[in-house]
This record gives C-alpha cells, structure tokens and sequence, in this order.
C-alpha cells in the first residue's frame, strides 16, 4: 500500500492519497481544488486516479473532487445517507453505511457517522493482502484528534434552524459506535489544529481509537447525554461567513477550475478607477509594512496562513476585487483563494510605488504603544475595542473594553464610535491591524492601532477581567 496525507496549512485541511502499488490504481479522499498536488504524485508513483472520495458535505472548503474526476477520469464515490436534502446534485456513485468497494487490493468500508452533517461518513481501509482486519479509518469531520466535529455550523453558519441539537445527538451515537472499534486502527482526520470546525484540534496529525478514548474529551461522557451535548455546542468559535457558500458550492453543479490561474498586472489607472467604483484592495504585505504606508481605502489581509480564512469573512462571491501582491506570492495567494472559490481576482499590483508616482499620497497607520494605552483607558472620551472572538474576550479582556469581533466588525460599525477617539487591539495584532483597515475604509479618522495588543498587556502583568 502506498499512503501519502496531504495537508494544507492555510486551513488545516487534511486529505490523503492512497494507492495499490500492485494494480497501479489510487484513491483520493477529501481532495483540495489546486489537485495537481495529486496529479504529481500519482505520475511520482506511475499510479492512476480511479476514485475520489469524499467524507461529506464540506463547509470550509471547496472540494477538488470534480476538479479531479474531470481530469482523470476517476469516479466520485460520495454519501447517499442523510436524507432528503442532502443529495449531491452531479452524478456519482452512492454510498450508503455498510457498503464495500476495493481500490485494487485495497478494500474500503464505509461507516455512516452523522453529527458533524447529516450524511457524514468514515473509511474504514483494510490492507487484505497484509491482513484481513482494517488498520485505517479516514474520519472527515467526525473524529479529530482529541476533539470531534461540531453540529452548529448547520445553523450558524448556513442558517439551517434546528439542526444544532439534533447534530449533538447524531454525534452521541456516533462517538458509541466509534468507540466499539479495535483500539489499534489508525486515526486519520479531515482537519487539525487551527481548524474553525471544531474548538480543540490536535496538533498532530493522526490517532488511533485506543488513544482517542483515553485522551478525547467527547469519551468522558460515555452516560452523559446532556453533558456531552452541552459541552459540544458552548464555546465553539465563529463560523466564517464563507462557509455557507461552501455548502451550496460542494453540492451543487458548478464551473470547474482545473488549473491554477494567473494574475493580471493592473495599471494605476485601473486601479483607481476600479477603487472609485467602489472595489476593494487587498493589501497582503506584512502588516508593519501596512502601518508604514498604505493606499488609502485598501484592507490589510496578510497572506499568511490565515489570508483565506479572513478574505473569506469580508470578499463575497459576486465581486471583483484586487490583491496588492509581491509577484513571488501570486502562486501561494491565489490557491489560498480558489480553495474557498475566491476566483474573481480583477488583478493585481505589485506595490504601492506605482500609486505614489502617479501623486497619490499613501495613509500611516497610528499605532501606539502600552504606556499611550494605559494613559488613555480612563478617559471619556476613549472607546477600547477588542477584536477577538467571543471566547477570547469572555476568557479575559482590559477592563472597560466594548467587544466587536472582526469578522462582523463591517455589520457592527454601528458599534464602534465616530465622535470618540477608538483603541483597536486583540491578542497578537494581525487581527487588530484588520480592523484597523476596514474601520479606514469605511470613513473613520478616529483610530488607533494598540498593535502588541492583548499578548503583550498579560505578558506585563497587567490585570484583565472576565
């Protein structure tokens, strides 16, 4: 057996090739949508693609499944469970729980595992010419290490009213099955640390049901229905606003992108006119060189492993926008995007040279340091405003601090005062600098940016409440 795990750091995504060496064939399971990832390895090991298969409905990504069957000619092997509407609209081969199919010698089991959604299922691989018994069980959304899918993003972040309590639920019965199963099989999940569908993710990448029983939180509560539901839903963090886009885009039929594009240089001009129109500039620099000087009106996205996940928050799908990008990143920027179908680049600008050559005048941003903070956190004329998530903030923020997550901050400005000076912070100030940005764009001239923000503050000392 051949096996490689495939992970994508920007969304702590995992997916995994597994091939027959024998027969030359292989599977992909939970394929990202750059899939020439898969296409150089399967010509590395003179293999062919002839099923591609996916766990369920994904909500933080969008699938490279067709993208990957339309190149090769593989078959998509895809859930049937889950009930009226939870089909996949595009021919496929169903699955239902208990089904068997072989990937030459390689045989898979499928397990239905509902919770995280409802037509969510497991592989279960056996390796038959080493033994008979499974050795590997690709779990998707339903098992992590040391954690297990969440059953809100249904309602939270796709609107689906009703489904969160009776996602707990699912999951319970689940998480009994799953605990049923040999201690030796390997654990291989479809997320890890970082990821926004779950709350406590593990670092590393894989597992096996013995060590998940011991260390998964989900397994203490073995005769506790309402404890495990109530400790699955509290505290999960703010599903992106992507993710419902995701969820129609993975089910439906869709335009394929079966290649990587490339950007198109932008003159000043059409930047210009383009911003004048009210399209926006992501500025994807580092974000001390944002503070140094940046176009005014552009948001600064860093491109880090995070710049998919934020541009999924404040870009939506029918609008065109441009990156201000060092060409060297084109490649690295734009898969981050195609793999949330972020596809509609208007094009690019390599600096902010061009603008201030052309007689523009670029903003700075004003940061501030802990001693300007504490000077200012009792005047009245003052507004702290954290940026951080729910649980962060409930976990402990400066005294005196009004919370707005970043996120929603371009729904809350109501929130945010026009007539006060405003302090921006939140834990290590990428988020900070975010915030700082959108606030710009849309008018304000009253910002701070306490950048060290609330890493720096609890390093010192400094008291905080909850």
């Amino acid at each position: 057996m051949f096996f490689q795990h495939v992970y994508d750091k920007s969304l702590a995504q995992a997916s995994y090739f597994i091939g027959c060496q024998k027969a030359g064939v292989a599977a992909v399971i939970d394929p990202k949508r750059d899939v020439d990832t898969y296409l150089e390895i399967a010509k590395q090991n003179n293999m062919t693609i002839t099923h591609i298969m996916e766990t369920h409905i994904h909500a933080d990504f969008l699938s490279g499944a067709r993208e990957l069957a339309a190149l090769t000619g593989g078959k998509l092997y895809l859930s049937d469970e889950g009930g009226e509407g939870w089909e996949y609209e595009f021919d496929h081969i169903g699955l239902k729980d208990g089904n068997t199919f072989m990937v030459g010698n390689l045989k898979m089991e499928v397990m239905h595992t509902p919770g995280h959604t409802p037509e969510s299922i497991s592989f279960l691989l056996t390796d038959t010419p080493a033994s008979p018994e499974p050795v590997m069980f690709f779990t998707g959304d339903f098992v992590f290490v040391g954690d297990i899918g969440r059953p809100d993003l249904l309602e939270k972040a796709a609107g689906m009213t009703g489904t969160m309590n009776a996602g707990a639920q699912q999951m319970y019965k689940s998480i009994d099955r799953f605990s049923k199963l040999p201690d030796h099989i390997q654990v291989w999940p479809g997320h890890g640390a970082g990821s926004a569908c779950g709350k406590a993710l593990g670092a590393v990448p894989s597992s096996t049901v013995g060590y998940e029983k011991i260390r998964n939180w989900a397994f203490r509560f073995a005769s506790d229905e309402n404890g495990f539901t109530k400790f699955l839903l509290e505290d999960q963090p703010e599903p992106p606003k992507y993710f419902a886009m995701m969820k129609k885009l993975n089910k439906v039929d869709r335009p394929l992108l079966t290649s990587v594009p490339t950007l198109n240089l932008l003159s000043n001009d059409a930047m210009k006119d383009a911003m004048a129109k009210g399209i926006k500039v992501i500025d994807t620099r580092n974000k001390a060189d944002f503070a140094a000087g940046h176009i005014p009106g552009s948001i600064n996205i860093q491109g880090n492993n995070s710049f998919a996940t934020w541009a999924g928050w404040f870009l939506s799908y029918d609008e065109p926008f441009i990156l201000l990008a060092d060409p060297a990143t084109h490649d690295d920027l734009v898969r981050k995007l195609m793999r949330i179908g972020l596809d509609n680049i208007m094009g690019f600008i390599p600096s902010t040279e061009a603008f201030v050559a052309a007689g523009g005048t670029l903003n700075t941003t004003n940061v501030i340091d802990i001693d300007t903070l504490k000077a200012k956190l009792n005047d009245s004329n003052v507004q702290v405003v954290d940026l951080r998530g729910a649980t962060e903030y409930k976990s402990g923020h400066i005294a005196g601090a009004d919370h707005v997550f970043v996120g929603t901050l371009p729904k809350n400005l109501d929130k945010v005062s026009k007539e006060k000076q405003v302090i921006v912070l939140c834990q290590g100030g990428d988020r900070a600098t975010i915030g700082y940005s959108l606030l710009e764009n849309a008018g304000y001239t009253n910002i701070l940016n306490y950048s060290p923000s609330m890493n720096e503050w609890i390093a010192q000392g400094n008291p905080t409440v909850n």
